[in-house]
């Protein structure tokens, strides 16, 4: 037998819940499997550039699977992006440090700007896999993302919770949720949590058809609406998205309207059934690959299954929400105003 694999796991961008699930997936299945020896590096590519990294040992890999967060620390460094004349070389110098710490693959676990790092250090020559999280479900490639069920859960709670006051004080009431440019997450919560108005980036709305559907409502005596808003719809003046909404509402309709942003409260605590599940299959996979010495690939979920693809495939790319999605198919038969083509209204 040759000399054991050692790796590096670091965790990238933000938190989420699942992460502590992935590296415990990735180290647990690498030590006990396939006799590899595990490193843990601090604060994401931060870390990689400061050499800041510790052992890790199946012991400190248990007790982790249900935290939030990270133990390793995240940051948003970019190693590739360009701080003009005088900076140091970041890539040059996670090469020489990787180098440095005798590693024979690099786990870089998080989201789309990641798995772009990921890609751009394996151009550069480094054995990378990359395994995708984020609560926003937007990494392509992968159907889903762990991060993302815990962050649904969440919401669709936020919306049940919302409908209470909106019914006693007859309002309407706007909750704007997470996904940066996508409508992933607020068109799974707006679904199931019986959200009257649902709009998303990937879908353009019309404010005089939002304003008739919730008149129509009123006048139907329904005593209250609720409206899921993306964080990353067009609104003017680059206003957020909850702020211009309830605004126009109340300007459009003379209806009582108030504003809820979910915010952080999205990304944190203990991570679901679902994603614990999800986030061991990734990293267990991960390390798979790495004993197959199959690098420069992604971990995915494709139709229920785990398998990879090449992360060439997924660098700079979003997964948005197709236009005919099932789910937008389905909240139109239920006369849920996505912003522009109520079944009543001729805009």
């Amino acid at each position: 037998m040759g000399k054991p694999k050692r790796i590096g796991i670091l965790t990238a961008g933000g938190d989420c819940p699942g992460i502590n699930a992935a590296i415990r997936g990735v180290g647990k299945t690498a030590i006990v499997e396939h006799g590899m020896e595990v490193i843990g590096i601090s604060s994401g590519f931060a870390g990689l550039i400061h050499k800041e990294v510790m052992p890790l040992s199946e012991a400190d890999l248990s007790g982790i699977l249900t935290l939030g967060g990270t133990i390793l620390g995240t940051s948003r460094e970019k190693p590739f992006k360009k701080k003009g004349n005088g900076s140091i070389d970041k890539p040059k110098l996670i090469k020489k440090n990787y180098k440095d710490l005798k590693l024979d693959c690099l786990v870089c676990i998080g989201g789309n700007g990641t798995q772009k790092t990921a890609w751009q250090l394996s151009e550069e020559g480094l054995n990378v896999i990359g395994i995708p999280k984020t609560i926003d479900n937007d990494v392509y490639g992968t159907d889903f993302s762990f991060g993302f069920d815990s962050a649904l859960a969440i919401a669709t709670e936020a919306i049940d919770r919302l409908h209470t006051t909106a019914n006693s004080h007859k309002r309407i009431m706007v909750i704007e949720l997470m996904g940066h440019h996508t409508g992933w997450l607020t068109l799974y919560a707006g679904m199931a949590g019986g959200g009257d108005v649902i709009l998303i980036p990937e879908l353009e709305y019309n404010p005089k058809a939002v304003n008739r559907y919730l008149l129509d409502r009123a006048y139907k005596m329904k005593p209250y609406s609720i409206v899921v808003v993306a964080e990353g719809i067009a609104t003017p003046n680059g206003e957020s998205a909850a702020d211009y909404v309830a605004r126009m509402i109340e300007k459009g309709t003379h209806m009582e309207t108030r504003k809820t942003v979910l915010g952080y409260i999205q990304r944190g605590g203990s991570p679901s059934a679902n994603d614990r599940i999800l986030a061991t299959r990734f990293g267990s996979h991960a390390a798979a690959l790495i004993a197959n010495e199959d690098y420069g690939k992604m971990v995915v979920n494709r139709y229920g299954e785990t398998s990879s693809i090449p992360l060439a495939e997924v660098a700079g790319k979003t997964r948005l929400v197709p236009q005919d999605h099932s789910l937008i198919r389905k909240a139109r038969s239920l006369d849920i105003c996505l912003g522009n083509d109520c079944l009543f209204i001729n805009p």
